[in-house]
């Protein structure tokens, strides 16, 4: 075996990847694992969303030994422990009053959909409306990699195992992807487009018998799919007011969008979008939880479902050998309180919205950007003609090479293509994965000095390939 073969079994799967071989507050360094040459950049992207506090933080770095020196493992089937009880308290004292009630502690995102999903079964289990299995969810949604994860979503990454997932039309469920970018205009108002939304998801209820229907799946904010995608004004308030109509459970995915990407005031970001005082039945969070110190996400339960389970077997069938595992609650708990204590979401979120801004600016006349959006620390670029809103062709790989250029340039990102799906253009050319944008997601530990240098390298990328692709332009 050579020495650049991997033995790990992802990403490309016979050569080992660029090597992480240290980091420290938002920078990384990376080996070339054949010609050990190494760089350094600003981790603006910190892998897919994760950090929070930055790499070495030596308050998390104290924590880690202490939990190393006094956490035992327990197996929820027999004993708890105390550091998940805290952890699960913690955040909930920080919800809205009354929307949440208990927590399940897991090893992922695409975990925490797949236990949710069991969650809502047994719920209606308990309540004696056992027909109810139906999942609604939307088009070019990320809500893991798992079955039941991969089921609820669609997207490029769902294509290769069609068949061994939930059916659609059975049991899955889509409507429409929420993007008001390439919808909304002068004629048809975000008022018209939420409307919309809403009749198709009433609709797509009524006809497929409302009373087998358990739950809505939405992320609360889109996340790697799309780019970013907030929803319309009046949009998960009017979700919430058709689930209960119809007795049917939310759940909301924040695994990449939560807990503090809004930026202050906002600790869960459903916050800022549902202004009813409502919230969801059930809420899965994860990534900046521990800041990639730990592997952890979470199911976030409302007092609604844990008072259903417990007035009727007031106990979960089985449990998963690491679930609650008491390091990681200790250490997530220890993230979590730090954020606070500091005061980290309020001045991250004003840098993050800073750099947003300087986005926005410096790319208003670009000839391939249509769209800068979405939260203070975690937005995303849009690439298509922003006169017509069309996507490139995807032969042209806009986001990837934005992404390798602004690697050059000293930052990581993460470019992505297929946020729109199948696209058919003018001339009737269907083009398949279509869509380009490349998205941030910085440690909240940014300031806006930071900001500036990620914004101009990010910028200067953006326009080096505007460049190759209008040779003519200035």
């Amino acid at each position: 075996m050579s020495s650049e073969e991997s033995y790990i079994f992802q990403n490309q799967i016979s050569k080992k990847a660029p090597m992480l071989v240290k980091a420290s507050g938002i920078h990384i360094t990376y080996e070339d694992p054949a010609t050990k040459k190494q760089h350094t950049v600003i981790d603006a992207m910190t892998g897919a969303a994760v950090g929070s506090l930055g790499y070495h933080d030596p308050d998390v770095i104290a924590a880690m030994k202490d939990a190393a020196e006094t956490s035992n493992y327990s197996f929820g089937m027999y004993f708890g422990n105390y550091a998940s009880e805290e952890l699960s308290k913690f955040i909930i004292s920080r919800s809205p009053k009354d929307h949440f009630a208990s927590c399940l502690w897991v090893g992922s995102g695409s975990e925490a959909n797949e236990n949710m999903m069991k969650i809502v079964k047994q719920y209606y289990n308990e309540i004696g409306e056992t027909k109810r299995r139906k999942f609604i969810s939307r088009l070019n949604a990320y809500h893991g990699f798992t079955i039941g994860a991969l089921s609820l979503g669609q997207g490029i990454r769902k294509a290769d195992f069609e068949d061994i997932l939930l059916k659609e039309g059975d049991q899955c469920f889509k409507v429409s992807s929420c993007y008001p970018y390439h919808v909304i205009n002068e004629e048809f108002t975000e008022a018209d487009y939420t409307k919309q939304l809403l009749d198709e998801l009433e609709n797509k209820i009524v006809a497929n018998d409302p009373d087998t229907i358990a739950c809505v799946v939405l992320e609360t904010v889109g996340g790697s799919s799309v780019g970013t995608v907030c929803p319309p004004a009046g949009y998960l308030d009017g979700v919430r007011a058709l689930c209960d109509k119809y007795g049917i459970l939310l759940s909301l995915d924040e695994v990449m969008v939560g807990l503090g990407r809004a930026g202050a005031p906002y600790y869960h970001t459903y916050e800022k979008f549902m202004t009813s005082g409502k919230g969801p039945d059930l809420m899965t969070i994860g990534k900046t939880i521990a800041s990639g110190y730990a592997t952890i996400a979470g199911v976030m339960i409302s007092p609604k479902v844990k008072k259903a389970i417990v007035s009727g077997s007031d106990a979960i069938a089985g449990a998963q050998t690491y679930h609650c595992h008491e390091f990681n609650c200790k250490i997530a708990l220890a993230v979590q309180k730090k954020l606070y204590e500091k005061d980290i979401i309020k001045t991250g979120g004003e840098a993050g919205q800073y750099l947003m801004d300087i986005l926005k600016r410096d790319l208003k006349d670009s000839k391939i950007v249509g769209n800068v959006r979405g939260l203070p620390l975690f937005h995303s670029v849009e690439f298509c003609n922003p006169a017509t809103k069309e996507p490139f062709d995807p032969s042209l790989k806009i986001a990837y090479r934005v992404h390798d250029k602004a690697l050059e340039n000293g930052i990581t990102t993460m470019g992505l293509s297929g946020s729109i799906g199948e696209f058919t253009t003018k001339d009737s050319k269907t083009l398949k994965c279509a869509g380009d944008h490349i998205s941030v997601g910085p440690a909240y530990i940014i300031t806006k000095s930071d900001a500036e240098l990620i914004a101009k390298a990010l910028v200067d990328a953006i326009k080096s390939v505007e460049k190759e692709i209008y040779p003519d332009s200035v």
